[in-house]
């Protein structure tokens, strides 16, 4: 959802005037202010952080900012209360079409999947045709709008049109796969992989979709947003958040203890655990910037096309500019 001028000042009402002391303070004491879903997956990360101490072995110091939902942190960062916050390209393409100068850098690769139960007899693809899916999310997700375009181009099916969907919130999907009301569903990654510790198995991945559709690797799906502008005058504070955070990711792709300290946070244990750590560690960024931004360049057109204004607004190409470049030398 794109958010005006307008409706930010609305929503931020007063304060709006104490942002420039706030950003100064910030900037004096170099803190970077991150904000996150309070129970997201991005707080393994920034847990990672702060425990061992790499923000201030990159010369920063990270807080942590805790928010109930996805538009709060997006109001609060477009406003400058935050620093950053994690979102998708789709979004950060549709601000800066709309004029405000926010960028990203790539954070997960790690994209849901359709899942089916071990006994299901859908095996592949075509065996989808008459099933009840479930979704996550709405029919603008992401990844639900790259599968639809695969199946439609690789096996002439219309996933909506020849099947039952019914769209909700992650854990109700999970709940429901789990309790046999659905055939498939497609959810989030890190429920996926709680669903495949559980006598589930993975049908058909976005990253598969992705690829079928002209991605030549794996395309981040999210990553840490913040505007040029902040980036510009804090060139020390971007720069020292980004090692801290390929520092925590390296421990975690590592560290095996690291994820058994983690677990009370990441709520999970056994197998469950073992396939969070793992799932996340396919998750972990590994290509040029100019790579991830020509493929996701590519997928955007494929995404305006099937998801028309309502997803993109009125840009047909994804904003230059969407992916940060680094600092300019």
């Amino acid at each position: 959802m794109v958010i005006s001028r307008r409706n930010l000042i609305r929503l931020m009402g007063l304060t709006v005037a104490t942002m420039p002391a706030a950003r100064a303070l910030a900037a004096a004491s170099g803190k970077v202010r991150v904000g996150v879903l309070k129970f997201g997956t991005v707080s393994w990360e920034l847990d990672t952080i702060k425990h061992h101490g790499l923000d201030a072995q990159n010369g920063i110091d990270l807080e942590v900012v805790n928010f109930a939902g996805e538009d709060a942190t997006n109001v609060a960062m477009l406003a400058g209360n935050i620093d950053l916050i994690v979102a998708d390209w789709l979004w950060v393409s549709r601000q800066r079409s709309s004029g405000d100068d926010v960028t990203l850098v790539p954070y997960s690769t790690a994209v849901g999947a359709i899942m089916v139960k071990d006994g299901s007899p859908i095996r592949a693809a075509t065996d989808l045709v008459d099933r009840k899916i479930g979704v996550a999310g709405g029919p603008l997700d992401k990844s639900w709008l790259l599968l639809q375009a695969m199946f439609r181009r690789d096996h002439d099916i219309d996933l909506p049109a020849r099947n039952e969907i019914v769209f909700g919130a992650p854990p109700l999907m999970s709940e429901k796969a789990v309790q046999g009301e659905l055939d498939a569903v497609l959810n989030y990654w890190h429920f996926c992989a709680r669903l495949e510790a559980n006598g589930f198995r993975r049908l058909v991945g976005a990253s598969d979709a992705a690829k079928a559709l002209g991605a030549t690797g794996p395309v981040a799906a999210i990553g840490y947003v913040f505007h040029d502008k902040w980036a510009r005058e804090n060139p020390r504070a971007i720069a020292g958040f980004v090692k801290a955070s390929a520092a925590a990711k390296t421990l975690l792709a590592t560290s095996d203890e690291e994820w058994l300290r983690l677990a009370p946070l990441i709520r999970a244990e056994g197998a469950e655990l073992e396939k969070l750590r793992d799932r996340y560690r396919e998750g972990i960024p590994n290509r040029p910037i100019a790579e991830e931004q020509a493929d996701a360049a590519r997928l955007y057109r494929v995404l305006a096309e099937i998801g028309g204004e309502k997803l993109v607004g009125s840009a047909k190409e994804m904003a230059p500019g969407t992916f940060w470049p680094g600092p300019a030398t």
